[in-house]
């Protein structure tokens, strides 16, 4: 069965001063496209921020871009690639690294790590979420990153949320809504918003299409099979994306 759903069919409420901010940290991928959906599913007036800190997969803010433009959802892209020689130890942000092509598990995915991301990102996040008088500040870590990375476990979001809470005059509460979610159950909570995931981007590489091999592009093919889905993205290797779990 494909999944074949209109383009974003949750659209940005009628602007309304009575309804509040939230900033959702928003990359265009999967994860982050359905938490920006459950934001506006809220209520929330949402401004969207999107970083590029020299990722390889630069091309999730064109598809992010895209998005925000078709909601009509304000819409940041914060270019923090003065910091690249910082965090720049990391396949995602190295390109002379070699991707590993493999499910996710701690030996085969610790040089996706990209040193202290989340924490920067949620830093300015927090720091835009003030400016604005938003109280809340999204973002997708959940439960199948647990493993392997450190700032998408409960206990560092427990940690950002106490400093977040006095790091400024204005508390700011993040909110992580799949924080104890799987791949697949996201993806339940898109189907159910009925959102088109062809608007995504979650391969590692910067390809026209997806490589269908990385352990970002595994988990989501996983997780459309386990709904009896095909993915609406296109790949490039069909045959590594089948052995992936693709329909």
């Amino acid at each position: 069965m494909t999944l074949n759903v209109p383009n974003s069919a949750v659209s940005a409420p009628a602007s309304s001063a009575e309804r509040p901010r939230a900033v959702v940290i928003y990359s265009g991928g999967m994860d982050s496209y359905t938490v920006l959906h459950q934001a506006l599913k809220e209520g929330f007036e949402v401004h969207a921020l999107s970083f590029h800190y020299g990722q390889r997969h630069s091309r999730e803010l064109d598809v992010a871009r895209q998005v925000c433009e078709s909601l009509g959802v304000a819409h940041e892209v914060v270019d923090i690639r003065a910091i690249h020689g910082l965090i720049d130890n990391s396949a995602l942000t190295n390109s002379d690294q070699a991707m590993p092509k493999a499910d996710y598990d701690e030996d085969s995915m610790t040089s996706t790590v990209v040193p202290n991301r989340n924490m920067i990102l949620l830093s300015l996040a927090i720091a835009k979420a003030v400016n604005i008088e938003a109280g809340v500040c999204f973002y997708g870590a959940h439960g199948g990153d647990h493993v392997l990375y450190p700032d998408c476990r409960p206990e560092f979001v427990e940690k950002m949320n106490a400093v977040a809470a006095i790091a400024n005059f204005s508390p700011v509460e993040i909110r992580a809504p799949f924080l104890h979610a799987s791949k697949d159950e996201i993806l339940a909570a898109g189907i159910a918003m009925q959102l088109d995931y062809a608007q995504t981007w979650t391969c590692y590489e910067g390809r026209e299409l997806a490589c269908g091999e990385c352990g970002s592009c595994r988990e989501r093919l996983a997780a459309f099979a386990a709904h009896g889905l095909s993915d609406p993205l296109g790949y490039d290797t069909t045959d590594s994306a089948k052995g992936a779990g693709t329909l």
